[in-house]
């Protein structure tokens, strides 16, 4: 995206995966001023070298009127919680219990707006991306774990907590009987078993590494294939957007969407032609921006109006 300076409001936007954080300076989704990567580490290093980041941006492009936040998860979201802000029960070490707003809050006197990071991906993509023409989507992202989030959301439907998709159980593959799982709460389930993480402990390699015939592409897409028939069935939305890292090459899309079209085995009457479900599966249209511009999309939207 390119750097287009303007005299327009500025926002701040952050994107926390479990890898590193994103952080950029923009006055539009579009139109980011500056942007840096921080590497994920311990919350407090993290978070300071992110807050370091906007007042240095700050100082030379304006003040930033209001932030938004997508981070991993679990995280709780709901404001009238005393846990409003705070990583929940995460894997990722050394992470439980942290509040990830605190320290823009401390620091910078503006609103915040949180959601995950697959929930404001999943808002950039059905404004700004794959999701254009549509009324509904949902956003699935494959990386160090497995996230998902349905945009829009209808906010004034109460909810117990965010959706976690990562952690659904799945029909186990006989081919994978072999191999526990890498998720610390349930083993077997999807992040457990298709995640990056699962695919490094199960063959030392990224999936990328692995030869084209190798049974792991055709195990992992299995997975993801169920979740994307689960999500059909469940929610109905009119498309499903898979991202991150472990389907950023494309290779591993069309053995999704196979997956997904066997095991819907013609039920669902609008995906009863493999071509159907070419268009309803897809990559994301922002590629690897999805979860910063959705950053940016929730800043904006924190703004009284």
């Amino acid at each position: 995206m390119a750097n287009i300076a303007t005299n327009a409001p500025l926002y701040g936007g952050i994107e926390g995966g479990g890898s590193k954080f994103r952080c950029a300076v923009a006055s539009a989704p579009d139109r980011i001023l500056e942007s840096a990567t921080v590497p994920t580490t311990d919350p407090q290093t993290t978070l300071a070298e992110c807050v370091r980041f906007f007042a240095t941006a700050q100082s030379k492009h304006g003040p930033i009127a209001a932030f938004g936040v997508g981070c991993f998860g679990p995280i709780e979201l709901r404001r009238q919680t005393p846990d409003f802000g705070r990583t929940l029960a995460t894997p990722k070490a050394g992470w439980c219990g942290v509040d990830v707003i605190e320290p823009l809050r401390s620091a910078f006197s503006v609103p915040i707006a949180l959601d995950t990071d697959v929930g404001a991906a999943a808002l950039a993509e059905l404004r700004l991306g794959a999701g254009r023409g549509v009324g509904s989507l949902a956003y699935v992202t494959v990386g160090t774990g497995i996230g998902g989030a349905v945009a829009p959301l209808n906010a004034s439907t109460p909810r117990l907590m965010h959706a976690e998709m990562g952690h659904v159980p799945v029909r186990r593959d006989p081919r994978d009987s072999s191999f526990a799982g890498v998720c610390p709460f349930h083993g077997d389930c999807l992040e457990g078993l298709a995640s990056g993480t699962a695919i490094r402990a199960r063959w030392g390699c990224t999936l990328e590494e692995l030869p084209a015939e190798h049974v792991g592409r055709s195990l992992v897409a299995s997975y993801l294939g169920q979740l994307a028939a689960s999500i059909a069935l469940m929610v109905a939305v009119e498309r499903i957007v898979f991202g991150g890292g472990v389907m950023s090459s494309g290779a591993l899309l069309p053995l999704v969407r196979a997956a997904a079209f066997e095991y819907l085995n013609g039920y669902v009457a609008p995906l009863r032609d493999a071509a159907l479900v070419a268009n309803y599966i897809c990559g994301p249209g922002l590629g690897d921006d999805a979860g910063i511009v959705g950053a940016l999309l929730l800043a904006i939207t924190a703004v009284p109006s």
